[in-house]
């Protein structure tokens, strides 16, 4: 069996474009023929510290080429790879080690690392592993439906659970990239958006890799130095989330910008504004939108070019090799209009939660994944996101399980009961607000929140607190987030 999996697509497209550039960063510029090698070389390095087929192999730091190294090089052991998020708290990172049981973790110097699987630092340390390494292939047959990676998304019943990607599920999401956003080999792809996202890696990293572009990593997002890259770069297609595309548009470089190069944006992982979007179309820019999820890896509805302007506030179609369902709670398609849950099938849907065959087996019905959120479609097909059933909310672009943060918040002694729910913000498009009751009136709301400091990522703690006597509750006790929302909101 030949190897199929992304673990090869250094090496195809190095006898294909080896002097084309693959990767620009702060750290260098490394050509495909270079990526191919320094890949090669950490994945006989890994092979070296023992790290064979099904092993996972942690990575948590910004973007950065040796990100990209570390991903590639998994996928050509035949291990899997783990990108964790930087902005995790300690107590997080730990459960994602834990329950993922990676055995190396490669990490930026400057961030905290939990004990527990072998460490390798980007710098000195990982320079020197690749320059002992043999810079030959190595010899792993791996095939599409091989896993590959673990992506971990906060659900709605506390720590955050990791949806199983196969290869074969990013080639897939990659060709309906390539097919619906019509990404060319000239493509010059800014991925400001950090790359252990699904969207900032699968929805424009890979498949820019994948068609023989470049890509421009930033290991922060600032909204002027990402007009200056525009502009010295000639920036051809770039991702984010509303909040980021909010902030370019009030950048002060912003009117006096070139943004002659954008062929297109493309923004996601949140509801979009109609007022961003306006701010790019009447600066003659391309602003799609879409709609995906982690375990989807993440295409579902994509927003094309041409419909831009016309179906502006949809999130569009299901991509090309996608099919999509909208169903009432009889598992029947509702009618044009009328409300309905999206299910999602086909070949970029996950396998599964790792190590949770009772999550996955209520994640499907009939093999279509129950995404949990509501939506409508036109007499057209174009559909539009309009409600959550599941009770999760996304602030700048990063989703918040409130029973995560309601389980950190409960240990505080002080607190007899709390909910926490997404209230509107103007920057960040949500928030967390937390509705607690005491069980000790001596502590306040600052106080509560500098509890959960260190604890939980900055994102996920509350900005508000609010004290009640009683929280609403049904019959078999489940909060009824309904009454606090037109409560609370």
């Amino acid at each position: 069996m030949r190897d199929f999996g992304i673990g090869s697509w250094p090496a195809r497209r190095a006898r294909k474009t080896p002097h084309r550039t693959a990767v620009l960063d702060p750290g260098g510029r490394f050509t495909y023929a270079e990526l191919h090698e320094r890949v090669n070389r950490l994945a006989n390095a890994l092979r070296g510290l023992g790290v064979g087929r099904g092993d996972r192999v942690a990575y948590l730091g910004p973007n950065h080429h040796t990100f990209l190294e570390a991903l590639f090089a998994s996928g050509a052991l035949g291990a899997v790879f783990v990108p964790l998020n930087t902005r995790l708290a300690a107590p997080e990172l730990r459960h994602c080690l834990d329950d993922s049981g990676a055995v190396v973790l490669i990490h930026d110097p400057a961030l905290p690392v939990p004990a527990g699987p072998r460490t390798i630092a980007v710098g000195p340390d990982y320079e020197d592993l690749l320059a002992g390494a043999s810079a030959e292939a190595v010899e792993e047959a791996v095939a599409l439906d091989d896993p590959f990676i673990i992506m971990y998304t906060s659900g709605t019943t506390g720590l955050p659970k990791g949806a199983l990607l196969t290869h074969g599920n990013l080639t897939w999401n990659a060709f309906n990239v390539l097919v619906d956003v019509d990404l060319a080999s000239d493509e010059t792809t800014l991925c400001t958006a950090p790359l252990f996202h699904t969207a900032g890696l699968n929805m424009t990293c890979l498949p820019t890799l994948l068609k023989g572009g470049r890509v421009v990593l930033e290991p922060s997002f600032d909204p002027g130095r990402t007009l200056k890259l525009v502009e010295s770069l000639r920036v051809t297609y770039m991702f984010g989330v509303p909040v980021m595309f909010d902030a370019i548009a009030r950048s002060a470089a912003w009117a006096g910008a070139d943004l002659s190069s954008l062929r297109r944006v493309s923004c996601g992982g949140a509801p979009v504004p109609p007022a961003t979007i306006r701010a790019y179309l009447e600066r003659g820019v391309v602003f799609s939108q879409g709609y995906g999820m982690t375990e989807a890896s993440p295409g579902v509805l994509f927003l094309a070019a041409e419909d831009s302007a016309r179906k502006a506030g949809t999130a569009g179609v299901p991509h090309f090799f996608t099919d999509v369902a909208i169903v009432g709670p009889d598992s029947r398609p509702v009618n044009t209009g009328q409300r309905g849950e999206v299910m999602v099938n086909g070949p970029n849907v996950m396998r599964e939660y790792w190590g949770r065959p009772g999550d996955t087996a209520a994640a499907f019905a009939d093999g279509w994944l129950r995404t949990g959120d509501i939506a409508t479609a036109d007499a057209d097909g174009f559909v539009s996101i309009v409600d959550r059933a599941k009770d999760m909310f996304i602030s700048g672009g990063e989703n918040v399980s409130p029973a995560e943060v309601e389980t950190a918040l409960g240990r505080h002694p002080a607190v007899a009961d709390c909910a926490v729910i997404g209230v509107p913000d103007a920057t960040w498009g949500e928030v967390g607000r937390a509705i607690v009751v005491l069980a000790d009136d001596t502590v306040d709301g600052t106080e509560l929140l500098a509890f959960l400091r260190g604890r939980l990522a900055g994102y996920k703690i509350p900005k508000s607190v609010v004290f009640a006597a009683a929280l609403p509750r049904s019959p078999t006790g489940k909060i009824i987030r309904r009454i606090l929302r037109e409560e609370y909101r």
